[in-house]
């Protein structure tokens, strides 16, 4: 069998190499390079990555190429997420990425001359039926099918998880009893392959800054300014630089460039129960009845290691979740990803709507 695998420089996916090797196989690596423009948004760990990715290479003796997608990932995700954020909306750029640049770009360039790619990817495969679904990681910390949740299935059929039944300890503990060059190295954290750049000058860069109000929701007491709505989304709570806090972000008003905030430690104005997806995205088929009036699930709203218990509801505009928990910061543009109801499938995912 013909396998790609996909390396970041990390340990997750030098581990993957190294088990795929154990297991006879001869990988072929790829090294994906996507980055900022302009020096002053370079990251130089892109750098140390690709020195890592040609480290693992050279143990294994396997081939390494460098597939540059730098400008269809500013094409596809960067726009996308720029767009949504001057609509007063909260992306996902790594589920767009993962989606469009992992397994799409690369694909078209280089993964369709293999029968499977291998990832790092917290994450596993589950055959039901005679189809493969897209399961989740025996470590619920580390899961990343929420990340994974608008690939299809013709993406999901063709992908290696070698990690995803596996703790994140016993992972680092693999690349150290391997004495693996990336055994000791952090996680990596930020926007997808943005790296370490921080996310406010992300953003600047493209719609700037202009002053605006900061109202108090219960009392419409303007408390302060801010230097655009798009930098900041609902349920936020740092960096508002308000004083007497904790202030929480819960309404935006676009038009106006007016962000309103409740105060205390708990405000109930942050709270919802409930939230509707429009277009929803079933990655492997819709497992439902058409006759489904509701359905037990669990689902996610961001990146937490909690399934959250609720219902689904098909409605004349799309899905409806109920949760059984109040949700905190519900923030449309964001996507809500369904799992059966013992968390084990994902079943795909919807963009949150602001519409009712």
């Amino acid at each position: 069998m013909n396998i790609a695998a996909l390396l970041s420089g990390g340990v997750d996916s030098s581990v993957v190499v190294h088990l795929l090797c154990e297991q006879g196989y001869k990988p072929a690596l790829f090294y994906i390079k996507i980055g900022m423009e302009g020096e002053e948004y370079m990251d130089c760990s892109a750098e140390e990555d690709t020195e890592l990715a040609r480290a693992i290479a050279r143990r294994y003796g396997l081939t390494l190429e460098i597939i540059d997608l730098h400008r269809e990932y500013w094409d596809r995700v960067a726009v996308y997420a720029i767009e949504k954020i001057r609509k007063g909306l909260t992306p996902n750029p790594d589920v767009m990425c993962n989606k469009l640049i992992k397994f799409g770009c690369f694909e078209e360039q280089a993964g369709k001359y293999f029968d499977r790619t291998a990832t790092g990817h917290y994450a596993t495969t589950v055959e039901k039926e005679g189809k493969i679904w897209l399961g989740t990681a025996s470590d619920p910390v580390k899961d990343q099918t929420d990340f994974l949740a608008q690939i299809d299935h013709l993406q999901v059929s063709k992908l290696m998880f070698p990690i995803g039944h596996l703790m994140k300890q016993e992972v680092r503990q693999i690349a150290l009893e391997a004495a693996l060059p990336s055994a000791r190295r952090k996680d990596s954290q930020g926007i997808c392959f943005l790296g370490k750049i921080n996310y406010n000058d992300f953003v600047r860069r493209f719609l700037g800054e202009k002053e605006g109000k900061v109202v108090e929701w219960e009392t419409g007491r303007v408390i302060g300014t801010h230097r655009g709505y798009w930098f900041h989304t609902i349920g936020q709570r740092k960096g508002l630089g308000l004083s007497g806090g904790p202030w929480f972000v819960i309404r935006k008003n676009t038009e106006e460039n007016v962000i309103y905030v409740s105060h205390g430690y708990d405000p109930q104005t942050q709270y919802g129960n409930e939230f509707l997806m429009k277009d929803f995205h079933f990655i492997t088929e819709n497992p439902w009845p058409a006759e489904m009036k509701e359905t037990a699930i669990t689902f996610k709203i961001r990146h937490t290691p909690e399934f959250i218990p609720g219902k689904c509801v098909q409605t004349a505009n799309g899905f409806r979740v109920y949760s059984s928990e109040d949700l905190q910061g519900i923030a449309p543009g964001q996507f809500g990803v369904i799992y059966d109801k013992d968390a084990r499938i994902c079943i795909g995912s919807g963009e949150i709507s602001a519409e009712e």
